[in-house]
């Protein structure tokens, strides 16, 4: 991550922290959930490591180190760089500091709503966070766009019931995208496994062991999703290291 960081000015006044500290506090924070001040004091002070945060989500510094690490996770797994298919879900959670919330009425919170899609392994491509009242077919629609811009060699889409909508189906099909809508089945008792679906659920299992995750304590969308962007690549570059 070293050369993707900001490099010290040549004027003004020197820089003091080291920016590998305010990286590990910013994973600190993320993993356990705790508040900015009840950051240790091995770490540096509060103020500073929330002001390089901001600083370095303006300059998508997060969502560059994701997808970096991304890339070099799937050649190391014997996939190409670029996916080819994903899945599409979303998740309800409750935001009681956001400004701007929505009811889902399905899950019966009153917070965020997060629409991701993943690739055929579960790792995180794009994320777009509205208020939970907002649909899933809509909210993926606002992704498709993302999507084709981002991963420009992304063709088909899985996704379930509730994405089988018109409007999507037309804007996909516009883009060049192909989705396919993988129903449950419940004919069979008990706990049934479905095909595709269970991977980008099992993505959302790795977020929540985040607790900064499992509500949305960000006041401002943007800071939430940086937020997000930040855990995943974590777990990524853990991945890779290791």
């Amino acid at each position: 991550m070293e050369p993707l960081m900001p490099q010290k000015a040549d004027t003004g006044r020197p820089r003091c922290v080291d920016l590998r500290e305010v990286l590990n506090a910013l994973r600190y924070l993320a993993r356990t959930g705790c508040g900015w001040r009840l950051l240790p004091k091995d770490f540096p002070p509060w103020q500073t490591v929330y002001w390089w945060f901001r600083h370095l989500l303006r300059r998508l510094l997060f969502q560059t180190i994701h997808d970096v690490t991304l890339m070099i996770d799937r050649e190391r797994a014997g996939r190409e760089a670029s996916p080819s298919a994903g899945v599409v879900d979303s998740q309800s959670v409750k935001a009681p500091a956001a400004k701007q919330r929505g009811y889902d009425a399905g899950k019966k919170i009153n917070g965020r709503k997060r629409h991701i899609a993943v690739d055929t392994d579960g790792r995180l491509l794009m994320v777009n966070l509205t208020t939970a009242d907002i649909s899933d077919s809509a909210g993926a629609q606002m992704i498709l766009e993302a999507i084709r811009k981002r991963w420009p060699w992304m063709k088909h889409l899985f996704a379930d019931g509730a994405y089988d909508r018109k409007k999507l189906m037309d804007k996909a099909a516009f883009l060049d995208f192909t989705v396919e809508v993988v129903r449950r089945t419940d004919t069979q008792p008990g706990f049934k496994v479905v095909p595709r679906r269970w991977v980008v659920e099992r993505t959302f299992g790795w977020m929540t062991r985040w607790r900064r995750l499992v509500r949305d304590y960000e006041a401002r969308i943007d800071v939430s999703g940086g937020m997000m962007q930040l855990a995943m690549a974590s777990l990524l570059l853990r991945r890779v290291c290791h």
